[in-house]
């Protein structure tokens, strides 16, 4: 991956979140406080203008930029996962403008586990993690080329989202419902499918 894929990846990102911003509320509605949506279009947004301003020049100047900003403009427990998984990745990722497949999943590992860390969550908790964690291990274990393997995982991203809805949370505002928290797919999956959905873009070669 190249440092301006990586910066086509937020864009993408940026401009995802933002349309879908409304459906991320309504599913933060059910089952938190209905700002999910807002809170990493506001982030995101600031990340977009700030990476425009800035122009960092490595993909490890990109990805601490990308962190700090939403550490610090994203409300709730988004902002500081988000955050804080950047940060772990960004001492994975090279001070220069390309990495190799290798070191890519190595920052996306390295950012799982930092929310896995933070969040103290595991899969099946109804978190972000119910994507982000099959989405790395095909990642790891498939011999194909990045080239498509990310593509196919960003195919089975939004499926992975849309089961947390079986799922029991566990974790956040979204735990004290309990048994109520059952029907209702997390929008924090939710984003994070598309995350997927974009880096699946920028690695297939269709932005």
């Amino acid at each position: 991956m190249t440092n301006t894929q990586f910066q086509q990846l937020w864009v993408c990102f940026g401009q995802a979140v933002s349309e879908h911003k409304d459906e991320l509320n309504q599913l933060d509605a059910a089952i938190g406080d209905a700002d999910h949506g807002t809170n990493l279009d506001r982030g995101l947004q600031q990340v977009l203008e700030k990476m425009h301003a800035a122009s960092p020049a490595t993909l490890q100047a990109t990805c601490k930029l990308v962190a700090m900003t939403l550490l610090s403009t994203v409300g709730g427990a988004s902002g500081a996962l988000w955050g804080s998984g950047l940060l772990a990745a960004a001492k994975v990722f090279p001070d220069t403008d390309t990495c190799d497949d290798k070191t890519l999943t190595q920052a996306i590992q390295a950012f799982v586990d930092s929310i896995e860390q933070r969040g103290k969550a595991v899969v099946g908790d109804k978190t972000m993690l119910d994507v982000f964690v099959p989405a790395l291990s095909s990642l790891a274990q498939d011999a194909e080329p990045i080239t498509v393997v990310v593509p196919e995982i960003a195919a089975h991203a939004k499926e992975w989202a849309e089961a947390t809805a079986s799922l029991q949370a566990k974790k956040g505002r979204a735990a004290y419902l309990g048994a109520r928290s059952v029907g209702h797919i997390d929008p924090g999956a939710t984003s994070s499918a598309l995350w997927w959905q974009c880096l699946g873009r920028i690695i297939g070669g269709s932005v």
